[in-house]
């Protein structure tokens, strides 16, 4: 059995290293069955502290394809990819395509693997933000319409695919738990602290990346701004990606002296960050759950999330952009307990559960 796994953007390695660890436990346990993994980077995320240094600390298998296309449109990007990943699909003839979350990787390894009648599996599932002017949500949706298995981590995820009519189209839906917490797992004993960090513990973590707040000079002012109001109490440390920065100089935004800017950092620095903050302040999706894996409040600077299970048990508090409140926000959590005891991702055995049922649907 041949599976080509699609991978292209930061949170995909991490994805797809619970995976591909569940792939080699699986081969090395049944003999009656091998499974073959292809890794195709399309190269969406392409400099080393982006990309390689994933790949480098977490094990991962080396990409069989390094297809080096980014820095462009989404429509060019989304194009590029197609046309790359047919050309690899067409050569490898693969039993499977594995595609992750919501990236323009995700969608152009879907469309390419159906249109040559290869089957598609989807891992992260059924999430929506209900938001159709981000990309992802497109992303999202269509990959889900065109798969094969839909891997999906919450109920919630699930009743989105109902409410759609998924119940009514020959597309399997596994609720498997979600891979991101297999990996905190996996991982947290191997957290390292980032090399410029000096701080132990109880400062804020920031992550501001997504285009609807980069491209938009009032919103990235506003949050920068409320960054810079708590960084006047507690440091605030916020890796950040160079899109970001461009977009900073771009506006003319200089962040504040005690904020301290990193470059993007690797999963196991990340985990530090994670496990010795006291609070995290972003608009990633995938940082939003991390947050809490390690049982830490978040403050998301979005105006919806997919994650609302975080939403409706209290441990994570939609702000958007608003300057005045974030920082009320920020101020009213210090001062509450927060519980994080609910079990809202499963049992940390997703990587097999996913292995385990793509074996199955095989035979």
């Amino acid at each position: 059995m041949k599976i080509i796994t699609i991978v292209g953007a930061r949170p995909q390695f991490v994805k797809a290293a619970v995976v591909s660890r569940a792939i080699e436990e699986f081969n090395a346990n049944k003999g009656d069955c091998n499974i073959e993994e292809w890794i195709v980077h399309t190269g969406q995320h392409y400099d080393e502290n982006m990309s390689a240094v994933f790949f480098d600390q977490m094990n991962i298998p080396k990409p069989h394809y390094n297809l080096e296309i980014n820095s462009l449109s989404h429509g060019a990007m989304t194009g590029k990819m197609l046309e790359r990943i047919e050309e690899v699909l067409l050569s490898e003839r693969p039993d499977w395509v594995l595609v992750y979350g919501d990236t323009n990787s995700t969608i152009a390894g879907a469309l390419a693997a159906k249109k040559l009648h290869i089957k598609v599996a989807h891992v992260e599932a059924g999430l929506r933000s209900f938001n159709m002017r981000m990309p992802e949500e497109v992303n999202r949706i269509l990959t889900d319409r065109i798969s094969d298995v839909l891997f999906c981590p919450t109920q919630t995820a699930v009743d989105n695919l109902k409410n759609e009519g998924h119940d009514t189209i020959d597309i399997k839906q596994v609720l498997c738990g979600d891979v991101m917490y297999d990996a905190a797992l996996f991982y947290a004993d191997r957290a390292n602290r980032p090399v410029t960090v000096t701080e132990d513990a109880g400062f804020v973590l920031s992550t501001i990346h997504r285009q609807e707040n980069t491209d938009d000079k009032e919103k990235l002012t506003c949050i920068f701004e409320a960054l810079k109001v708590i960084a006047r109490n507690q440091k605030v440390i916020l890796p950040l990606h160079p899109r970001t920065i461009k977009k900073l100089e771009n506006f003319g935004i200089v962040p504040d002296s005690n904020i301290q800017i990193l470059e993007p950092v690797g999963y196991f620095e990340m985990i530090w960050l994670l496990i010795n903050c006291s609070c995290v302040i972003t608009d990633s999706g995938g940082l939003q759950k991390e947050a809490f894996f390690f049982k830490k409040p978040c403050i998301t600077v979005r105006e919806e999330t997919e994650w609302v299970e975080l939403i409706h048990n209290k441990v994570n508090f939609l702000t958007g952009s608003d300057k005045h409140k974030i920082v009320e926000t920020f101020n009213r959590i210090k001062k509450v307990h927060i519980d994080f005891s609910m079990n809202l991702y499963g049992e940390g055995d997703t990587g097999r559960r996913i292995v385990e049922e793509l074996v199955g649907f095989e035979l």
